[in-house]
Parts: C-alpha cells; structure tokens; sequence
C-alpha cells in the first residue's frame, strides 16, 4: 500500500453519509412517493414491514451497493474527495461490496460503535470496513 495514504476520518465519512442520507430521501420522495400514490398503496404506516419501508431499504442498499460498485464512492463521498478501496486487492469484487454494504453496514448500524470505531483505528475502519479488508482514503 502506498505510503502517502491518507485515511478518511470519522466526520469525513460522518458528513459524506449524511448527503447520502439526503439523496436518498430525495430518491424515494421523488420517484417511490409518487408510484405509491398511483397505486393507492400507503405512504404513513410506520413499521418495518410497510411497503414504504421496504422500498425505501431496497433504495438505500441499491444506492450503496450499485455506486460503490460502479464508482468506488457514493455521491457524498464524491463531494468529499473519497472512495472506497479494498486493502488486499485492486478492484472491489461483488462480494466484498455486497457484504460491506449490505450485511456489514447492516452490523454497523445495529452495534453502536460499529461507526464510531472509524475514529480510533489507524487505517479508520468501521466495523464493515474490518470485515471486508477495506477503507476510505482522500483522493489527492
């Protein structure tokens, strides 16, 4: 790994996620809302196995997975300068995205300090990232 590295730090990651956040809210306010309505399906029940709620995870994980795969980097961490990269190969393979995304992010949110570890570990690695041999680094 080259030296000149330079690790994304927690509120780094914190700020990049939070756009996330936004664009995906923004994703399912404007294309999910609407079908929804066409179909007269419920847009105000609030429990985990709510049409909205299902739709709206399918999006979160589809953003994520899908741009993290394409791109090596959401929208937010676009905007920050980062990206992900895996520390034992070149390319992130399908399965090294599938489970830090999707089954590690899920860990992370569940675990308190799955996130906040980011902030102590040399390499800045959160929970996900341990499972999966990967980062965020600045790109220069």
């Amino acid at each position: 790994m080259d030296t000149n590295v330079r690790y994304a730090g927690f509120w780094m990651r914190f700020w990049a996620y939070l756009l996330d956040l936004i664009v995906i809210g923004s994703i399912v306010r404007l294309l999910i809302n609407p079908i929804f309505r066409m179909l007269d399906i419920p847009l105000s029940e609030f429990n985990i196995f709510a049409p909205i709620s299902i739709a709206s995870a399918v999006i979160f994980y589809l953003y994520f997975v899908l741009m993290t795969k394409y791109f090596n980097q959401t929208l937010g961490k676009m905007v920050f300068g980062l990206k992900v990269i895996d520390l034992k190969h070149d390319q992130l393979t399908w399965g090294t995205i599938l489970f830090r995304e999707w089954i590690g992010r899920f860990i992370s949110a569940t675990v308190i300090l799955g996130y906040l570890i980011v902030a102590f570990l040399p390499k800045k690695q959160g929970l996900h990232d341990l499972f999966t041999d990967t980062t965020v680094i600045h790109i220069d």
